[in-house]
């Protein structure tokens, strides 16, 4: 079976398996291959494994594909050869087996294996080292009194411990698979995480296991024990809290009747992020040193499984924030918004552009609805990722069959009137070439519309907490869709005020008589522009 491995020879590399059939790469989550990045097109290249060979094709992407750092447009391609796409590398081989020494390792030498060990054969399994009728000093379940024996069984066990935390879950499955461990590992009543709250700052209960019955709802851990964990930083051991006279004015204790009780500091650095905490209710005198130190060692792997978690979280929604910011931006853009943050409401002057299909709804009527979206959709990927990006335009939205896009913000640049007309020039020209394309696949052709208008807008993140989009709110969008209407299938029009903002007076411009719209009491001066006769 033939593999793909991403990013060969460096700390990132991960291997793909590719079927028979067609393999696609590309941002979209419905590729084969999914990778999210930036100079990636939603669907950019595609391998064909067939009998006879092994054929990849650039599906027309923006920043191309390459083989053995040749641009192709179809390839056949063989062991070994160095495939790109956009920025991102892969090595493509025939099998794993013959090829792994020499792809898969960072030295290409040959290697000499002495033994092979799979990991599940080091697998600890818990019930081979407790006991749960151990009656001892410790309310660790381990089967041996020896201190030798008992000193490997702990290391074994949190070994395993680690291991079992180390998968990338969501923070409140790890914080019940940490409980769940440490009560199938030691003798406690209850057990409970209490997390500091990052906005806030406050503590949080996130987690209870009990060992009889069900959790209970209300807090029962002692808030004085936890408060002298939290000043303090280090763990703490009580025999008894009730005559404890450090606690002996904490209402919790008494109400609770605690008896024993072990908390420690989750702190995968410097900062304390949170406690766990166990007690006994029924026997003073329970826990030991050596249950603290193993508990502490415990709570450490917790603290750094938590904190991976809540980086791995974090990385999927920056994943998702970049993903949706290469819907609506540029790569170039999109990488400033990301170092600059969330964006403001600002004013500004930009350049909307508005392009419709022609004759649209009399369209829908006569093709069937999957018809519709499977050209809506290769339509507007050519709009925006092969036009209005590398224009530096913003998407805004699409409105059914209509595409809002603007220039100006969130940047803006001197010549950003120039560069919409420029892109809407290139938007019929694309048409042209797709109408091509699809008459040879007994498609129906389209034809567009487009009307383009300048002036101010609020432009910014509206929306809920949970649901932004990017804006623009102002007459100079709602001018623009105006115009479009008035333009005829494969017109563009422009407004006297995007006209007067153009640099290149080069364009083959007509200057059309005044017209009104809706909404404006006075009439507008519209231009169109005759893009069939440039080159």
């Amino acid at each position: 079976m033939p593999y793909l491995i991403y990013e060969p020879n460096t700390p990132n590399k991960r291997i793909y398996e590719l079927r028979f059939g067609v393999n696609t790469i590309g941002r979209g989550e419905d590729n084969t291959i999914v990778v999210l990045h930036g100079y990636l097109s939603r669907h950019h290249a595609q391998i064909a494994i067939a009998p006879d060979g092994i054929i990849l094709t650039d599906l027309q992407s923006l920043n191309g594909t390459f083989v053995n750092e040749l641009k192709i447009d179809n390839s056949q391609i063989k062991d070994g050869d160095l495939i790109r796409v956009g920025s991102v590398f892969f090595r493509f081989v025939d099998a794993i087996s013959t090829t792994q020494s020499k792809w898969f390792s960072d030295v290409d030498t040959d290697i000499s294996i002495v033994k092979q060990v799979s990991p599940e054969e080091t697998r600890v399994v818990f019930k081979d080292l407790l006991d749960e009728n151990k009656k001892t000093r410790s309310v660790l379940k381990l089967r041996h009194k020896d201190v030798q024996q008992r000193a490997v069984d702990k290391l074994q066990l949190l070994l395993e411990i680690s291991k079992q935390l180390s998968s990338p879950d969501e923070p409140d499955a790890v914080l019940q698979k940490i409980l769940d461990l440490l009560l199938e590992i030691m003798t406690v009543d209850r057990a409970a995480i209490l997390m500091i709250n990052e906005t806030t700052g406050d503590l949080e209960q996130k987690a209870v296991k009990v060992s009889f019955g069900n959790p209970v709802e209300t807090p029962f851990y002692s808030k004085k024990i936890i408060d002298v964990v939290l000043e303090g930083g280090n763990a703490v051991l009580t025999h008894d809290a009730r005559l404890d006279q450090l606690f002996n004015d904490s209402v919790s204790v008494m109400r609770q009747g605690i008896h024993a009780a072990m908390c420690v500091p989750l702190k995968p650095r410097d900062a304390v992020i949170g406690v766990l905490y166990v007690d006994n209710l029924s026997m003073a005198d329970i826990y030991s040193d050596e249950d603290l130190e193993f508990l502490t060692c415990l709570t450490n792997q917790a603290a750094i499984a938590i904190e991976n978690s809540r980086l791995y979280k974090k990385m999927q929604a920056e994943a998702v924030m970049r993903d949706k910011l290469e819907r609506f931006f540029a790569p170039a853009v999109s990488k400033r918004l990301r170092e600059k943050g969330q964006l403001g409401i600002v004013e500004a002057e930009v350049t909307a552009l508005f392009s419709d299909i022609s004759s649209f709804t009399k369209m829908c009527s006569i093709m069937e609805p999957r018809q519709v979206i499977e050209m809506l959709h290769e339509y507007f990927e050519m709009m925006v990722e092969e036009i209005v990006f590398p224009y530096e335009g913003t998407l805004e939205k699409y409105i059914g069959d209509a595409l809002l896009a603007v220039w100006g913000a969130p940047y803006q640049q001197t010549d950003d009137a120039d560069r919409a007309v420029r892109a809407a020039i290139q938007m019929q020209w694309a048409v042209r070439r797709l109408n091509q394309k699809w008459v040879r696949q007994n498609k129906r052709p389209i034809q567009i519309h487009i009307g383009l208008n300048t002036g101010k807008v609020a432009a910014g993140n509206i929306g809920s907490e949970r649901l932004i989009q990017y804006a623009h709110i102002g007459d100079t969008t709602n001018v623009a869709s105006r115009i479009c209407t008035l333009a005829k299938a494969g017109e563009i029009l422009i407004a006297q005020s995007t006209f007067k903002k153009l640099k290149d007076r080069r364009l083959p411009l007509e200057k059309m008589p005044l017209v009104r719209v809706k909404g404006k009491t006075e009439p507008l001066q519209v231009y169109r522009v005759h893009w069939d006769k440039l080159s």
